[in-house]
């Protein structure tokens, strides 16, 4: 296993296991090891080979073909134990519902989880409180506690708190919401999102009044013009980055166990859409490994990667002795067993996770819900030679997400026949006469797109299904400042006879590439980076995933500086109509310090 620098520098600060004077004790194939064999623990409930599995799951991360979501590799084998990433919590409009929602936040917190809450059931600002006689100080200052505890627990000396809060757009207390974290010292240990209506949609389009109902009584108490609500929602946005939408009614309609109640928020980062009390554990296939080369006989050239025409002005024609064309495809045999692999070490870590409360326990084994997702979709992009904003790339996200999503259900399939269906199978929408001759499910959901900050560092590839953020650029992990710059274009550069310390240099003041001359516009369009791509681009790529995934996808709208308002309140529209089921807008160079960094929650 070969670990790039920055790789090194992130495991060392965040995973690998420490003595008790915080010496490192354990190497990154020691930390492997470690979580392989607690996963592949749980093949002994089912009477499979625990040594096999072993072997399997080792040499699937330390190939970094696969990793799971940090907690796993954290907590495996520890006394913690703790492998899930995603938490939803309920508070319920009482003292005691809204304090041990805190005190079970605080464990999870502890154990390197992130937590989502729905405030939509508390009272609003100024209403009556009968048992006192008192008035209700209303969702955000409840907030504002939660908010404070997270900023003193550290997630085992490695992970920051990460909490989602989410309102209904229906709420008395709406507007308030919308506009708190425009006081950058307000909820930063927050993502915040507003749960959005059908119905306020309709109002939207209709440009009419919308009904806001008192959660206590569940009275209509007055009406806003939507426009107006939306128009405060865009200003925000634009300003800070926060607050996101979620399509609450879309995913509903998704919702698999809908006798189990309605799914009211997600996960801090949007992608994990879950009832109260559950958890989903998530890992991800690196797409960029995903790429292999397919040779053909030629007498004449062969072609260096990535394709690119002949001769280039600046590069030259990569010609060498007669040989073989080498061109690019994607390993859709070894993308079927990884697919494979990944549910079945996600189920398995269902049954060897240690729970930090009981309700989560009994509520995540009833449904088993997991996420199997992607990561370095740009990097495969690039390999393949496709520029990330183009039709081809949307018409292969399908491809590729359509196959990941029927291999997933079919291994939940067959391990619904080895291990049984989930518990709350029966009305779930799963529960036809049909399936349940083909023997049900084994979970509930199995695949997610998360945004998969450190994991791709680790793995030394692109984000989530993002494109590149900038070619060359740095970044900070707790505190650490880690250069880097795009490995596929040093090999290209040097392929190409572009590359020289100094242009590295200067790209790396930069960022990309555009403004350089001697570098060809077939190498610039193809290192097109996040801020050079269209918001309908954005929107797209997102929505074509989406359409393959069970649970949510994350992804960032980037938009640049001189992004308007009229962008922002664009691409909320266009998530809508294109089916998302949530939407994340952050224009660069926009208030700092709003947006809790998906790279400390994946």
């Amino acid at each position: 296993m070969e670990l790039t620098a920055n790789a090194l520098t992130v495991l060392k600060t965040r995973y690998l296991l420490r003595d008790e004077h915080g010496n490192i004790t354990e190497t990154p194939e020691q930390m492997f090891r470690r979580v392989a064999r607690t996963v592949a623990s749980a093949e002994r409930i089912y009477g499979g080979s625990v040594r096999k599995r072993e072997t399997e799951f080792y040499d699937a991360m330390t190939s970094l073909l696969f990793l799971p979501n940090t907690p796993a590799l954290i907590n495996a084998g520890k006394e913690l134990g703790q492998l899930a990433a995603c938490f939803v919590l309920p508070v319920n409009d009482s003292m005691t519902s809204i304090f041990d929602s805190l005190r079970n936040a605080a464990l999870i917190l502890q154990s390197g989880g992130g937590t989502g809450f729905s405030f939509s059931h508390l009272r609003p600002r100024a209403d009556v409180v009968k048992s006192t006689g008192g008035i209700a100080s209303g969702p955000v200052s409840f907030m504002r506690i939660y908010n404070t505890a997270t900023e003193v627990i550290k997630q085992g000396g490695a992970r920051r708190g990460a909490n989602m809060g989410i309102l209904k757009i229906d709420h008395p207390d709406i507007l308030e919401f919308i506009k708190i974290k425009r006081h950058a010292e307000e909820l930063s240990n927050f993502n915040i999102s507003i749960a959005i209506t059908d119905a306020f949609m309709k109002a939207l389009r209709k440009d009419s009044t919308y009904r806001l109902f008192n959660p206590r009584s569940g009275r209509a108490s007055g009406s806003l013009r939507a426009k107006a609500v939306f128009d405060e929602i865009v200003e925000s946005a634009w300003e800070t980055g926060d607050p996101g939408l979620i399509f609450i009614d879309r995913i509903n309609r998704d919702n698999p166990t809908p006798l189990l109640g309605e799914i009211e928020s997600t996960n801090p980062c949007g992608e994990q859409p879950l009832l109260p009390f559950e958890a989903c554990i998530l890992g991800s296939i690196n797409l960029s490994k995903m790429v292999k080369i397919r040779t053909q006989s030629t007498e004449h050239r062969t072609q260096t990667f990535p394709p690119h025409p002949p001769l280039s002005k600046g590069g030259h024609s990569g010609v060498k002795k007669p040989t073989a064309v080498s061109t690019y495809e994607i390993d859709w045999d070894l993308l079927a067993y990884l697919v494979r692999l990944g549910i079945r070490f996600l189920d398995n870590a269902i049954d060897v996770n240690k729970y930090p409360i009981p309700e989560v326990e009994k509520m995540h084994k009833g449904n088993r819900k997991i996420g199997l997702g992607v990561m370095g979709w740009a990097d495969m992009l690039i390999k393949l030679g496709i520029r990330y904003n183009s039709e081809a790339a949307f018409d292969l996200a399908g491809k590729v997400m359509g196959f990941i999503k029927d291999k997933a259900r079919d291994a939940s399939n067959e391990f619904a026949k080895e291990r049984g269906m989930f518990p709350n199978f029966k009305g779930s929408i799963y529960d036809t006469r049909e399936l349940r001759l083909k023997g049900g499910m084994r979970n509930a959901t199995t695949t997610t797109i998360a945004p998969t900050g450190t994991l791709s560092l680790i793995a030394e590839c692109s984000s989530g299904i993002e494109p590149l953020f900038e070619v060359a650029y740095k970044r900070h992990v707790l505190e650490t400042e880690l250069y880097e710059i795009h490995p596929y274009f040093i090999e290209i550069a040097k392929t190409r006879c572009l590359y020289s310390p100094e242009l590295i240099r200067e790209i790396s003041l930069k960022g990309s590439l555009k403004g350089f001359k001697e570098i060809p516009s077939d190498v610039k369009r193809l290192f097109v980076t996040s801020h050079d791509i269209s918001a309908e681009d954005h929107v797209e790529m997102q929505a074509v995933f989406q359409k393959y995934t069970d649970n949510a996808v994350s992804k960032t709208i980037n938009l640049k500086h001189r992004a308007t308002r009229e962008d922002v309140a664009h691409a909320f529209m266009l998530a809508y109509e294109k089916g998302c089921k949530g939407i994340t807008v952050f224009r660069y160079g926009s208030k700092p310090g709003t947006l809790v960094k998906l790279d400390e929650v994946d």
